[in-house]
């Protein structure tokens, strides 16, 4: 088997009428003519960047490696597929109103995909600027469905401002929505499906009213609050004493995606740490679950997510700290 390294992968850029500017200056490119509202950076079709695997799709690798590649633990939760979507996501207009569905929901009702729980880090926010959670008051699905054939269901939802730093956990069946002015990072299980329950009346390109998945996003809105998809730390790193930020760390049985949300680091890797790949502001990168021990050396802030094993003392202390008996999943 071909030797593992951290696999930096390009993300991808996707146009939608939402979108704006900001994830060029961002990620460092040129300023297109084109609305782009998302980065996917870690959509199996885009390819590596880096080492014996460049131009290599990151879902041909997956094939080839497997385990080595995912780890047992990924597999036991997600099957033999990539994990985790990782995105930047810039909103000049608000998104439209989505719920998407539970593993079970949608192996049912979507041909055996994935659900979606998610979580997004603001990265930055125009005064004001808000997002949808949930709905203000307990709301029946009548009361749901009419207010959208009114085109008022903005009176029932629950808006939260918010600002920089900020981290919005959305488990599946949650009704949310970006609003207009939001700059965020996101990670989600891996999954397309998304039921738009509501556009404020707008039309396509084409003049048309985009679809909306009215049914199927009333069956699912239920709220989940502990995770066992993924667990996410933010690492900030800085400079001391004319000394670079550092860590060590080792993977076991999940890969991880690392993502850098400003500054650039060097990230180790083989038996004496001294083999190194750059990962810059806006670049992600994917640690193999077989790569074993890494360390990350130098300045800015970094998202890191892995599928946590059972017991895991991060998940575990995350889910004492923010869930009740009652509401843990």
């Amino acid at each position: 088997m071909q030797r593992l390294y951290p696999i930096r992968v390009e993300g991808s850029l996707h146009e939608t009428i939402w979108g704006g500017q900001r994830l060029h200056e961002l990620k460092r490119l040129p300023t297109p003519n084109i609305s782009i509202g998302e980065s996917w950076e870690t959509e199996i079709q885009n390819e590596v960047q880096n080492g014996a695997f460049r131009g290599k799709p990151l879902g041909s690798l997956v094939e080839d490696l497997g385990a080595a590649l995912l780890g047992e633990q990924a597999i036991a939760v997600f099957g033999k597929r990539f994990p985790l979507l990782a995105k930047f996501v810039d909103a000049h207009a608000n998104l439209s109103v989505q719920v998407h569905p539970d593993d079970s929901y949608a192996a049912k009702h979507e041909g055996g995909k994935l659900g979606k729980t998610e979580f997004w880090y603001i990265l930055a926010a125009e005064p004001g600027a808000t997002i949808v959670h949930g709905f203000k008051t307990s709301t029946s699905f009548s009361e749901v469905r009419m207010a959208i054939e009114d085109v008022t269901l903005e009176t029932l939802l629950n808006e939260i401002p918010v600002t920089a730093g900020d981290v919005i956990f959305v488990p599946a069946g949650t009704v949310h929505s970006i609003g207009s002015g939001v700059l965020l990072y996101e990670l989600q299980e891996y999954s397309d499906i998304t039921y738009r329950m509501y556009d404020y009346g707008r039309l396509t390109t084409a003049g048309v009213p985009r679809e909306l998945h009215v049914g199927k996003s009333l069956e699912v809105s239920r709220c989940l609050i502990a995770c066992r998809y993924f667990v996410t730390r933010q690492i900030t790193f800085k400079q001391r004493n004319g000394l670079h930020g550092y860590m060590k760390g080792a993977t076991r049985e999940s890969c991880i995606i690392l993502t850098a949300l400003s500054g650039e680091v060097q990230v180790g890797y083989s038996y004496s740490l001294t083999c190194t790949e750059k990962l810059a502001r806006g670049q992600t990168m994917v640690l193999p679950a077989e790569l074993g021990n890494y360390c990350i050396e130098g300045e800015g802030i970094l998202m890191l997510s892995y599928i946590p094993l059972p017991g895991d003392e991060a998940w575990k202390a995350w889910e004492k700290e923010n869930c009740s008996e009652e509401t843990t999943a």
